[in-house]
């Protein structure tokens, strides 16, 4: 039973790649697995802060307006189980190292069709007689997934845990290595071709600190490479890079961010402790739109806030959304102070260790511009990557 325990709980970490519902029912699968084998279950200690958030939830969904239209929040809390099944099942790091190596060569094989949809695209945009930049920006690449913001938040969590791994993982007899370094250009490729800012900042972020623990010269070249990269870019990624600090109305969505941003602050006066409830956001986002923004609003997305510090504060009361950050910096700290008692060299654990603080900060910088822990696909990978080096840090 605890074999197939792990084999449903490692098949449910590697098919949310390509499909939320075959995730989660395997998912439940070794949940029931995990509780008929009697295996000790185990959660890492970063369940505090989820328990607080929960229950911050549910207090919040319990002075709702409309609880009925929070129950969705109620259901994902389900997909927080990942963190227990993993935790309590991959505890071998060798078959960790074997997932994220599943996840290396899912992630590219995901990136190819990405890159297949993006030349469909193009085609697209030039029969319709349109801008590529302005058509695709409203209809970019998202390989297996329904939105382009899951896609990159996938393939960035695939692309940092398979750069730990070339970086720190010791070489093993047999492995090709040029073929996981190809993985990674692709991953590279398809997450510059997505036209997601925010993931380019994340990753570029995190992918900094672990250039740092790698070779710390090769920090100082990041400019240099940096501005290459964008120099040899087509010139519809040069546009979207530029677009961070000077974007065009109605097709890039930085003003739309600010409206949603400053509506946010708003309902988090209006309702400090226990916000608006679960779903409130969407449902009440224009009685809060500032008096002074102009009508009709800018284009964009306003079911939610576009960050998760100000969303979960809006939504759930600022103790939930402090929560989120508790979790999000203990886990920094307890990866880190393990790292420092590892000896010298090449390690599975060092290479769970700082690929997990990787993703932890790609996740808190992508979360001031977007809703990525709210995305079920996206939190199932979080929570693989947290419980992946809890185990590490038990090791």
């Amino acid at each position: 039973m605890t074999k197939v325990t792990r084999v449903l709980a490692f098949g449910s970490a590697l098919s949310i790649l390509f499909s939320i519902a075959v995730c989660q029912i395997l998912l439940a699968f070794a949940l029931v697995s995990l509780l008929l084998s009697g295996q000790k279950m185990r959660l890492p200690r970063i369940w505090i802060p989820m328990a607080v958030f929960m229950a911050a939830t549910l207090v919040s969904l319990a002075f709702s307006p409309d609880a009925y239209e929070g129950l969705p929040q109620i259901r994902k809390f389900f997909v927080f189980t990942m963190l227990l099944v993993v935790f309590s099942t991959l505890r071998d790091l060798l078959a960790l190292r074997r997932l994220f190596l599943c996840w290396a060569a899912a992630g590219a094989l995901v990136s190819v069709r990405g890159l297949v949809q993006f030349a469909t695209k193009m085609e697209q945009a030039r029969a319709a007689g349109q801008s590529f930049y302005e058509y695709y920006v409203a209809e970019r690449i998202t390989g297996f997934m329904s939105h382009w913001m899951t896609f990159g938040g996938q393939q960035m969590f695939v692309l940092l845990m398979l750069v730990s791994f070339l970086f720190f993982a010791p070489k093993r007899s047999g492995q090709v290595r040029w073929f996981w370094v190809l993985c990674a250009v692709i991953l590279s490729v398809a997450l510059l071709l997505g036209f997601t800012r925010s993931i380019w900042l994340a990753t570029g972020g995190s992918g900094l600190y672990l250039v740092w623990c790698w070779r710390p010269k090769v920090v100082f070249a990041a400019p240099v490479i940096a501005a290459l990269v964008i120099l040899a870019a087509p010139g519809s990624v040069k546009t979207r890079f530029v677009s961070i600090f000077r974007a065009r109305k109605e097709v890039d969505s930085n003003q739309h961010r600010i409206v949603t941003w400053r509506t946010g602050l708003r309902m988090i006066q209006a309702h400090p402790l226990l916000g608006l409830g679960p779903e409130q956001v969407k449902a009440q986002f224009l009685n809060y739109v500032p008096a002074d923004v102009p009508r009709p609003l800018p284009t964009g997305w306003y079911g939610h806030l576009h960050n998760i510090y100000l969303h979960y504060a809006a939504e759930r009361g600022i103790p939930a959304a402090l929560a989120v950050v508790w979790m999000l910096v203990w886990m920094v700290w307890d990866f880190a102070r393990k790292l420092k008692r590892l000896p010298p060299g090449p390690s599975d654990a060092r290479f769970l260790l700082c690929g997990g603080i990787a993703v932890v900060i790609a996740t808190m910088v992508a979360g001031f511009f977007e809703l990525n822990l709210g995305d079920s696909e996206v939190l199932t990978m979080f929570l693989t990557v947290a419980g992946a080096g809890y185990a590490a840090v038990e090791s």
